[in-house]
């Protein structure tokens, strides 16, 4: 194959995989609008609810494991076949559970499937990076963000129009026909480097697990402001409801813009000068978040946040799958699973925190957090690569 057909494989890869991102987002977009469905539906308290949202985390954590094991045995693009061809069942799945046992088991299915998803998508990424010789990996994660906000913001339309049930199955039927343009045009690993690991073990390379706590220290804001944002702006800053929803809009419309800027700026001044950039202006703005007086200006503040975290997930992805001596499904696994649990773990810890000092002091510590992301930039050096070298 000439040099010509290898890049133009490579772009068509790069949009493909950017189509998996965006039916991961959709996916869980679109679940965030039933929730007061199930609720209402299944005739379970506030307490029952949270512990479902906890299974569908133990459920993607699990995946996220064992999707490391998967990738370095068949490579990424099989486990991103296999996860998103039945993931696009899972809010289906979920929405026609008629009883608590059968939801609280379609809970479980279904994070398994957009945790696993995970993984495998962000691993190929990885992979097209590689062969582009520059980085996809912000933009991929924008895909993300923007099919987060599809998901989010048409999915209460549909169920008050036609309800949840014909809103889930519109749903899987775009989930199922964005996969079925972008799952043959995946990019597949070189076979010597997707079957050298054939047996699956944790890193032995302590610097997967510093990444790893780059991501977690990444997530953890992002969870915060998804799961609290809106309860600290109306309860502590006095907003009302349809102003507290705009702390989370804005934070995530400013996410998805920079995602997709985020690459042209990593490519001119390098991962480590990103991130540590990034995650000064994220702390800035979740400090404002937390001394703010004003709904509106906290709404700023979290839409400056916004601005920072974007980049700072993908260059610790991108880290964790350009490892010296290290397979890339088994440093996305690692990386991936301790920083999800930021996004799907600690927000509950956070909630019981704010419940009894306000959620203004839980915002001011998390920009702590930040700041020592911006100390340990410097472990993103290995997202930087050279450019691509033709195959043989």
């Amino acid at each position: 194959m000439d040099a010509t057909n290898i890049i133009a494989t490579a772009v068509r890869a790069r949009w493909a995989v950017g189509a998996v991102f965006f039916v991961n987002g959709f996916l869980t977009g679109s679940w965030a609008p039933q929730i007061p469905v199930f609720l209402t539906r299944l005739g379970i308290s506030e307490f029952t609810l949270g512990l479902l949202i906890l299974l569908f985390g133990a459920g993607a954590i699990t995946a996220m494991t064992l999707c490391g094991h998967l990738i370095s045995r068949y490579g990424s693009r099989p486990v991103v076949r296999w996860f998103g061809a039945i993931g696009a069942f899972g809010l289906l799945v979920v929405a026609a559970a008629p009883n608590l046992p059968l939801a609280a088991l379609a809970m479980f299915l279904f994070g398994g499937m957009i945790g696993g998803m995970d993984v495998a998508m962000n691993a190929n990424a990885v992979e097209v990076e590689k062969r582009l010789g520059r980085a996809i990996m912000s933009s991929s994660h924008g895909f993300w963000s923007l099919g987060g906000f599809a998901g989010g913001g048409l999915g209460g339309i549909a169920i008050q129009t036609y309800g949840h049930l014909p809103h889930a199955a519109a749903v899987t039927a775009v989930a199922l026909a964005v996969m079925a343009w972008a799952l043959p045009r995946l990019i597949a690993e070189k076979k010597a480097l997707a079957h050298e690991h054939h047996k699956f073990s944790l890193p032995k390379n302590p610097l997967i697990y510093l990444i790893g706590i780059v991501a977690l220290f990444s997530m953890v804001p992002e969870g915060a402001v998804l799961d609290w944002a809106a309860l600290y702006l109306q309860q502590e800053l006095g907003a009302d409801l349809a102003t507290a929803g705009f702390a989370f809009a804005f934070f995530a419309g400013t996410m998805a813009i920079v995602r997709f800027l985020g690459d042209a700026v990593r490519n001119r001044f390098g991962a480590v000068t990103t991130l540590r950039v990034s995650s000064l202006i994220a702390a800035a703005g979740m400090l404002v978040a937390g001394l703010s007086p004003w709904p509106w200006l906290a709404i700023a503040a979290f839409a400056f946040c916004g601005l920072g975290v974007a980049n700072m997930v993908p260059i610790a992805f991108s880290a964790a799958g350009n490892q010296p001596g290290t397979s890339a499904g088994a440093g996305m696994s690692v990386v991936t699973t301790m920083g999800y649990s930021g996004l799907l773990v600690a927000p509950s810890a956070i909630g019981f925190v704010g419940e009894r000092t306000g959620f203004g002091p839980v915002f001011i510590a998390l920009s702590a957090l930040l700041i020592v992301v911006c100390l340990m930039a410097g472990l993103a050096r290995t997202a930087d690569f050279a450019p691509a070298q033709p195959a043989e």
